[in-house]
């Protein structure tokens, strides 16, 4: 059973489409990275999912059921935008609150569980308003998981965080999914921390889904490259570009793309009476690939 499935989805504002007929599917148990330019469509098509907005047309199914199913609602946990709480109110208090709303038993035990999922159960007293970002993020999180939902959609959690920052979230993500069995569709611009958690991905454009695929898939997919440095780097490309179809200097490095014997370039170099200083072989990364799709879509 798929966590998320969405059909011919529409949504438009003053005549003009946000979410352009999406279709999505996110499967049970996931990290979904949805990915787009600002403008895409992200933010408006989880509103949808969410409850928030109400579509022109389309079906979102959630579990296999209607997404304005009641049994269904419950089920979900959402960080959009901010996490709307009051500055001047503690952490525990926030969440008590919350609690409230959703009329959950053994509040308590509950807040205790979610507090210590995101690394806070030491700052419960804590003021909201004198969190830092990363913190303030984090309790987004704890809100959200109130009630153990089995889908959770977070939107742009981690942008802004600093390095520390993006490291506890992936360990908090990871560990919902893995130990809690929850499934995580998350936005985000910053697609080097998103590669390192994500299982599946969503392309979107324009209000599109242009493409969907998994981390497998997206790894078949990306370039093997050769990185190297010589003494000289435009004497050295010009060689490559005699007997190598893809060559192209990008961030101080000379890169030859669909190679894998790294010693057949460093022996052609010698011959040419280049010395190489430094070699290794990699893949593009999920930035370097949408950027690349984007490019291709653009050019149609």
């Amino acid at each position: 059973m798929n966590a998320i499935e969405i059909r011919n989805l529409s949504k438009s504002f003053r005549g003009m489409y946000a979410v352009d007929h999406l279709n999505m599917t996110v499967p049970q148990g996931a990290i979904y990275g949805f990915i787009g330019e600002n403008g895409s469509g992200k933010s408006t098509t989880e509103k949808l999912i969410c409850g928030h907005l109400v579509p022109d047309g389309g079906e979102i199914k959630l579990f296999g059921k209607d997404y304005t199913d009641p049994g269904v609602r419950v089920r979900v946990g959402a960080l959009i935008e901010n996490a709307g709480c009051f500055p001047n109110s503690s952490i525990y208090q926030n969440l008590r609150m919350q609690t409230i709303n959703l009329g959950l038993e053994n509040a308590d035990e509950e807040i205790d569980r979610v507090l210590k999922i995101v690394r806070m159960e030491e700052h419960a007293n804590l003021k909201f308003k004198k969190c830092s970002l990363g913190m303030k993020q984090r309790v987004g999180i704890a809100m959200a998981l109130l009630g153990d939902p089995a889908l959770l959609i977070l939107d742009e959690p981690i942008n802004g965080l600093d390095t520390d920052g993006m490291r506890i979230m992936r360990e908090i993500l990871i560990e919902i999914t893995q130990k809690y069995g929850c499934t995580v569709l998350i936005s985000s611009h910053i697609l080097g921390e998103l590669e390192k958690i994500t299982t599946h991905y969503g392309i979107i454009r324009q209000g599109k889904m242009i493409m969907e695929l998994s981390a497998e898939e997206m790894d078949s997919r990306a370039q093997v490259f050769v990185s190297l440095k010589t003494a000289d780097m435009a004497k050295a490309k010009a060689v490559l570009k005699t007997k190598f179809d893809s060559v192209r200097e990008e961030d101080g490095y000379l890169r030859v793309y669909d190679v894998e014997d790294v010693e057949s370039i460093v022996d052609f170099l010698m011959k040419n009476g280049h010395v190489v200083s430094e070699i290794k072989k990699n893949k593009i990364g999920l930035e370097e690939y949408y950027i690349e799709l984007m490019s291709q879509k653009g050019d149609k």
